[in-house]
């Protein structure tokens, strides 16, 4: 069935016509409308009580990362690294100074490299257990025994007799 244009102005004339003039709700609205009314009234009342939420959270969230940054992101310096870099700081300050003066034995290179293997043997040991005491003491040690090793080779010859 194809409606041309006056067709269908003619159904939509007649369809209008039989219409009923007054339609009637099927239940009371106005109780719906009030509710809505009295809604959009609340966010604003939430919002109210919402900061004291959201601050309390951020006051949260603050603490925590303080405390992710203390423990986690810095931790306590390990005490390898300040004992390498003291030991490392004094062996360089004794090489320069001894630079240009001639040492009293030949070998004395390759015992200072044993001691440096035997050095990295013991840091190697402390990555495992960095707080192990008796490891911490044997580095202090080999690091001792380098600076004396290379105090005694460089010592002038009236201070080795």
């Amino acid at each position: 069935m194809k409606m041309n244009k006056p067709n269908f102005d003619d159904f939509l004339d007649k369809s209008l016509n039989t219409l009923d003039k007054e339609i009637t709700p099927q239940k009371d609205l106005w109780a719906g409308i009030e509710r809505a009314i009295v809604n959009t009234n609340e966010p604003e009342q939430s919002a109210v009580t919402l900061w004291p939420k959201l601050s309390a959270i951020a006051a949260c969230t603050v603490a925590a990362l303080v405390a992710l940054n203390m423990f986690v992101i810095n931790p306590k310096p390990q005490p390898v690294v300040a004992i390498s870099d003291y030991f490392a700081q004094q062996k360089q300050s004794l090489l320069v100074q001894y630079k240009n003066q001639d040492a009293l034995t030949d070998n004395w290179q390759t015992q200072l490299q044993e001691l440096e293997e035997a050095e990295y043997a013991i840091k190697q040991a402390l990555k495992n257990e960095p707080q192990n005491q008796a490891l911490l003491t044997m580095l202090a040690q080999i690091y001792q025994q380098q600076l004396d090793l290379i105090n005694k080779v460089h010592a002038p010859r009236w201070q080795s007799i």
